[in-house]
């Protein structure tokens, strides 16, 4: 009986301490969350329905990952210089511009549904990506306290993955929904543009909040041109160390993410509510990962934490990607999104802290196109091996790049030890 008590009065606790942190956030972190969760319920809807809108015009597998690699490589390129635009404009108008460019481009991209169209609106959605992404960490540094600060940038993941599971849910069933509306199939290009007419809606409004917001502009001072290249040149060992692992992991993750909804449809015969289902309890899965994330990582450490969650979430990869049985692979991504995604905000925060105040736009540059690296690259050649031998090969090269990844995490960081400085 009196153990447990203690279990309650450690949870009780537990849950006092986080609320603690989280009003602790300051006014332009909760205007930013609200502006958070608002677009990533817009894009989980987004996420969920574009691919099939592509296909639905007659168009493959190909062209699909053609259009993730064309925004993610214009992510890649445009990193820098959006990190050094990012400080001109300051932190307020980079985000809103980052929402207005994305919001933009899925118009265009409705209005005008040809594939030169869709690549061009791409590279616009790729340059809103790179500015808002390069943009969200020096942000949420400026905007945070030590204390607190873990669970800023984990909790704007968390609610950001809670408001895409409520898209997906949302997603699954708008084309039946605009499809009874406008009349024919729930399947017809029609029914999809409708449904992410949705989108463009509801992400415009997630500008509101962040017009509320009050921020100190980047002097000319605390900016250089070449700030990116003098830091690379005296930190050289660092900034390897910090992006190498997450580069791998892009891409590992470039041959499979991307093409997940078209997984589920072509291998297992899921309807788009199912997926829609399916992907919105994947995303709640990964939110509540994600809010548990920081008292873990405070306890054990977060390297530890970054290694030991993305090491176990390999054999789930494995059968999610192999397994004959839906409800095998369904349960193996929840657990896998889980584990592998809620180690993400803990390890972005580990960077920030290790870098200088002034080199936090550079070095979130850097890191944005470590991220975008293997996405640019890694759909179109994933959805060539698709269209010739199935997915079984790009799951194989995802397992190898995780686990290759999380080995240089382990080597870098944790075998190195807390006491011995990293350099």
């Amino acid at each position: 009986m009196s153990s447990d008590l203690n279990v309650a009065s450690k949870i009780a606790r537990g849950l006092r301490g986080y609320a603690q942190n989280v009003r602790a956030f300051s006014r332009n972190a909760s205007l930013y969350l609200v502006s958070t969760v608002i677009s990533s319920a817009a894009f989980g809807v987004f996420r969920l329905l574009f691919n099939f809108y592509v296909l639905s015009l007659g168009y493959d597998e190909a062209l699909v990952g053609n259009l993730v690699t064309t925004s993610s490589l214009t992510a890649l390129i445009a990193a820098v210089p959006m990190g050094y635009l990012a400080d001109i404009l300051g932190r307020k108008i980079s985000l809103i511009g980052g929402g207005l460019l994305t919001v933009t481009a899925i118009t265009g991209m409705l209005v005008f549904p040809a594939p030169a169209t869709f690549i061009a609106m791409n590279v616009l959605m790729g340059l809103g990506q790179s500015i808002a992404g390069v943009t969200m960490g020096p942000f949420l540094m400026e905007n945070s306290g030590e204390k607190e600060r873990t669970y800023l940038f984990s909790f704007s993941s968390g609610l950001s993955m809670a408001a895409s599971s409520v898209g997906n849910w949302i997603g699954g069933l708008l084309p039946t929904w605009m499809a009874g509306l406008a009349g024919g199939d729930a399947t017809s290009p029609e029914a999809y543009r409708l449904s992410l007419m949705v989108v463009v809606v509801t992400a415009s409004l997630s500008v509101i909040p962040l017009l509320m917001m009050v921020i100190r502009k980047v002097n000319a001072s605390e900016r250089s041109l070449f700030a990116p290249f003098t830091y690379f040149k005296h930190h050289p060992s660092l900034l390897g160390k910090l992006v190498l692992p997450m580069l791998v992991t892009s891409i590992g993750a470039g041959l499979i993410m991307p093409f997940m909804n078209i997984f589920f449809r072509q291998v297992h015969g899921q309807s788009d509510s199912a997926i829609g289902t399916l992907f919105a309890f994947g995303s709640l899965a990964m939110g509540v990962g994600l809010l548990i994330a920081p008292p873990l990582a405070e306890r054990y450490g977060k390297i530890q934490f970054v290694v030991v969650t993305q090491a176990l979430s390999i054999p789930f990869l494995a059968l999610l990607g192999f397994s004959p049985l839906y409800w095998v692979a369904a349960s193996a991504y929840y657990i896998r999104v889980a584990l592998m995604n809620m180690s993400g905000p803990v390890y972005q925060t580990f960077v920030m802290e290790k870098v200088e105040p002034s080199a936090r736009a550079t070095v979130a540059s850097l890191v944005s196109m470590a991220n975008s690296f293997g996405w640019a690259f890694s759909p179109t050649i994933s959805g060539e091996i698709q269209v010739r031998y199935g997915f079984g090969p790009a799951f194989i090269l995802t397992i190898v790049l995780y686990v290759v990844s999380i080995t240089l995490y382990w080597g870098f960081f944790w075998r190195r030890g807390r006491k011995q400085p990293i350099s």
